[in-house]
């Protein structure tokens, strides 16, 4: 097996699957704590998906981890390589705005997607409450079945618990105020 670079990041999927074998947890008990479906949770650990930052908060809260322990790898990679890690995240990119904030149930991020592009996948939910204020472009956020249409300077604030989708329907890419409060 080879070494680690010193320097090198440990994928998100390999941290995750540490952390569930660990504590003895299968991909039944993570399944049922978050609703995502045993493959899906499969192709997060094998690095064939990359979540986004409210998949990541529910697996860590399913795992009983600090959710920074996922983050902070993310955070660094984007700092890095913004345009690598916005195309692996199918044009999805985050930065933390609350640094220090792994305990606390409020977290803020700054989300830009790409011009017309939206995240895959049936949606996103998480427990909590989410509040998206739209710093340039225009989104469309499905919260369930109902679409808002947000432009600059438009905010939606939303039960996170419930199927959520961000897409831009703009031609320039959409900067984003995202803030979560998780339970």
């Amino acid at each position: 097996m080879p070494k680690k670079k010193a320097g090198a990041f440990t994928p998100v999927g390999k941290k995750i699957k540490t952390a569930r074998l660990e504590q003895n947890l299968t991909y039944e008990n993570i399944a049922n704590d978050t609703g995502f479906s045993i493959e899906f949770l499969k192709n997060v650990e094998n690095g064939k998906e990359t979540p986004p930052v409210g998949t990541l908060l529910q697996i860590a809260k399913a795992l009983r981890i600090d959710s920074s322990f996922l983050l902070k790898e993310q955070e660094l990679k984007m700092k890095d390589r913004v345009k690598e890690y916005t195309k692996r995240t199918s044009n999805y990119a985050y930065a933390t705005l609350t640094p220090g904030a792994e305990n606390k149930h409020l977290k803020a991020f700054r989300v830009s997607i790409e011009a017309m592009q939206e995240h895959e996948g049936v949606g996103y939910h998480h427990e909590g409450e989410e509040f998206v204020y739209v710093l340039s472009g225009t989104i469309e956020v499905m919260v369930g079945d109902h679409v808002n249409k947000l432009k600059k300077s438009e905010s939606l604030h939303f039960n996170s618990g419930i199927r959520h989708k961000m897409k831009n329907i703009g031609k320039t890419s959409a900067e984003l105020l995202v803030v979560i409060y998780n339970q």
